[in-house]
């Protein structure tokens, strides 16, 4: 291939980088060659210095990096709709543990997880985080998709339909490892399930391991007051407390929630470099609170964003997530400059790759990046006029806006077209699941 010849050229309205800086670019050109971004240049220089097998014009679109959803547990697509309404413990306890226990299975992972991708894909997500049972199931419906995702391996010191125990967990963990590490859309990691269902010599093991294998570990924290207060009655400790007693809170940890946050511990995350990962619409549907996330931001503290399952969401739309994110900001921290939609965008892209150590390959649109795209229509009515793009999107735009989705060069939709992934066929077995789960038939 010459120097000046390309496999793609993406030309657009207006394209957000999201890095070196929040600029919005107009009129100017993406071009990729194989799976890598190997140019950012304005369309009128692209037309003259670059040939490509395929050129697109997206004269209406604002053209960004994927969102990156950095934490999800995709197969509860299959719960949707099954326990709402009901705060945190009650719908885990009562009725979401007692479904996984009698549904799930790898082959229900698995369907699970390709709705969820086909949804994903078709919500403007590239790359997920996902924490469920099953990773070898995650990881076929995954690379089915053509999506990316970080796949954290579960682990709690009780049985589930995965494993018997803590060595379990574990040994699955590194077998994963072992299995997935060559397929360049996946990660592994640890994902020990919360401080109250993992005891600290499992949480040691974890650790040692994500050292020896350079791997990220995701875990809920800090959810709700009530697991706070259940875990001082029981040894004295707040869970952060804890965790840093172990010795877990370090670049390699995505502590997810973190909805009840003191100011020490908040400088705790800044001074060792843990990752946050907000869920706002999760966290509001269960009552758990609010993450203090404009104070986690002024201490220097990567926040990424996450959908959380759509069992308790009840959906996986980051563009949502990004409005709801950046008006709760204003709202718990009345001030209606914190978080602006630019901030925002970065902290759905670029903060979820740096929370998965990715960031030197995805989360931003510049030369030597994997090609992973998404193109929003702004021309819509509900969309008009457009006088800032990225506050449009945070603001305004919905997720049906999305009408076109790259993956390491790769087209996934096209016009609002799935291009991996058969609609239908994906509706007909989440029906079949509904059916099973409701008690219809066997």
């Amino acid at each position: 291939m010459s120097d000046n010849q390309a496999d793609l050229i993406l030309h657009a309205r207006w394209v957000a980088p999201v890095a070196p800086d929040a600029t919005v670019l107009e009129q100017h050109a993406v071009v990729v060659r194989g799976d890598t971004i190997v140019d950012l240049l304005p369309s009128a220089l692209a037309d003259q210095q670059w040939q490509a097998t395929e050129v697109r014009r997206l004269d209406r679109h604002l053209l960004i990096p994927g969102l990156v959803n950095a934490h999800t547990h995709a197969a509860m697509n299959l719960f949707r709709g099954l326990a709402d309404d009901l705060p945190l413990m009650t719908w885990l306890e009562k009725h979401i543990w007692p479904a996984e226990g009698r549904w799930v299975s790898d082959p229900f992972v698995y369907e699970g997880t390709r709705l969820a991708a086909a949804e994903m894909i078709r919500a403007g997500t590239t790359c997920f985080a996902d924490m469920y049972f099953f990773p070898d199931a995650v990881a076929r419906a995954t690379l089915e998709s053509g999506l990316r995702a970080a796949i954290f391996c579960p682990l709690m010191d009780f049985p589930t339909p995965m494993g018997s125990g803590p060595e379990d967990y574990l040994r699955l963990a590194t077998d994963a490892v072992d299995q997935w590490r060559h397929e360049p859309r996946l990660s592994l990691g640890f994902g020990p399930h919360a401080p109250y269902t993992v005891s600290d010599g499992p949480l040691e093991q974890a650790l040692t391991l994500a050292e020896e294998l350079d791997l990220q570990i995701m875990m809920h924290v800090h959810e709700t007051a009530g697991e706070i207060q259940q875990a001082v009655e029981h040894n004295g400790d707040r869970p952060l407390a804890r965790l840093r007693r172990l010795g877990l809170l370090t670049p390699r940890l995505m502590a997810v929630h973190m909805t009840q946050l003191l100011d020490e511990e908040i400088q705790w995350l800044a001074e060792t470099g843990t990752h946050v990962v907000h869920c706002p619409e999760s966290n509001l549907k269960l009552a758990s609170g609010f993450s203090p996330l404009y104070k986690l931001r002024q201490a220097g503290v990567n926040v990424a964003l996450g959908t959380d399952g759509a069992a308790s969401n009840n959906d996986l739309d980051m563009i949502g997530e990004m409005r709801g994110a950046a008006l709760l900001a204003k709202g718990v921290s009345l001030r209606a400059d914190a978080l602006p939609a630019a901030e925002i965008l970065e902290m759905a892209t670029l903060g979820g790759a740096r929370a998965l150590g990715q960031e030197s390959r995805i989360g931003s649109l510049q030369a030597g990046k994997q090609a992973d795209l998404v193109a929003v229509d702004l021309a819509r009515l509900e969309t008009q006029p457009v006088y800032d793009p990225v506050a449009q999107l945070v603001y305004a735009a919905s997720r049906d806006q999305v009408t076109d989705v790259w993956v390491a060069g790769r087209a996934l939709l096209k016009e609002r077209n799935l291009l991996t992934l058969n609609e239908a066929q994906l509706v007909h077995n989440a029906q079949q699941w509904q059916r099973k789960i409701a008690g219809e038939s066997q």
